[in-house]
């Protein structure tokens, strides 16, 4: 019996012999491999870091030249996001290919069989970087503007690769996707240096519509943001239900569109209540009947 024991013993041994020397194999050859991925991921962390530390640099220095031509900030910003997305690709190949070792066939198959799914993915991205070069190559709007576009409206901040930022006049930070602001209707409010200001007022007929019209006019002509060389106009708009309406069209700096507008409506409503001219509003009469 114990050598029927030692029989079976004797082919078990070696198996698992067999296997430890494999085993010690196996991980002898691991060893240096692991060590040798450590070290190339380390130099591409190291090329990375300063990789970006002289993108940085370079950039900066790029954006002075463009200060220096008296570039627009809005094809500068552009041209400075383009070429950082340029060099940050062109860094990662060259670290994916020279230092981890990957080779380019493999890259090159890689990118040819997802090149579809990519494209479809950022269709949307594609859409807006075309809307970005469209806007700078037609500039229906600048940095610095103020638009309307798309039910939103403010200061042009910023025009990126995909992305235009406005800021509201509650001060709101808007992120507007270049490829639906180039197939929308753009409103520039300050393209122009001058603006026409339109208001129209309600008085009763009662009131002298000529005693009215010159009221108005030498408030108009007192106000010191009106431009004195540009139309000044008075007149009556339209007879309506119950009020005349009288308009008036004055010419004023873009950037005092807003302060005058709201200037005006105060002076010219304190004026009607010098003066006693009345402006008529709603009224409802209501008829109470007691039952019998």
């Amino acid at each position: 019996m114990y050598q029927q024991i030692a029989f079976l013993e004797a082919p078990t041994t070696s198996f698992i012999q067999s296997l430890e020397k494999a085993v010690n194999n196996s991980v002898g050859s691991l060893i240096p491999q692991a060590l040798e991925f450590l070290k190339d991921l380390v130099i591409a962390i190291l090329i990375l870091y300063l990789g970006k530390k002289l993108i940085k640099y370079g950039l900066h220095i790029l954006e002075r030249y463009f200060n220096k031509l008296k570039m627009e900030a809005s094809v500068s910003g552009f041209l400075l996001a383009l070429i950082k997305a340029v060099i940050y690709i062109l860094l990662v190949a060259i670290i994916v290919v020279n230092v981890l070792g990957i080779e380019r066939s493999s890259i090159a198959a890689l990118i040819g069989s997802a090149g579809l799914s990519i494209g479809l993915a950022l269709q949307g991205g594609l859409s807006n970087f075309a809307g970005g070069v469209l806007i700078l190559l037609m500039k229906p709007f600048r940095v610095g503007d103020y638009i309307i576009s798309g039910g939103n409206e403010g200061t042009v901040t910023a025009i990126d690769i995909f992305y235009t930022r406005l800021v509201s006049l509650d001060n709101r930070l808007i992120v507007m996707p270049n490829g639906i602001l180039s197939n929308n209707n753009i409103v520039n409010v300050t393209n122009e240096p001058n603006r026409r200001l339109e208001l129209l007022l309600p008085i009763e007929y009662a009131e002298n519509i000529q005693r009215v019209k010159e009221l108005i006019l030498n408030l108009l002509y007192q106000n010191d943001k009106i431009l004195k060389d540009e139309e000044i106009r008075v007149f009556v708009s339209s007879l309506n239900d119950s009020s005349i309406s009288i308009g008036l069209r004055v010419w004023v700096a873009s950037e005092d569109y807003l302060t005058l507008k709201w200037q005006l409506l105060e002076e010219i409503k304190n004026q009607f209540d010098t003066n006693g001219i009345r402006i008529p509003f709603n009224q409802l009469d209501v008829t109470i009947r007691k039952q019998v």
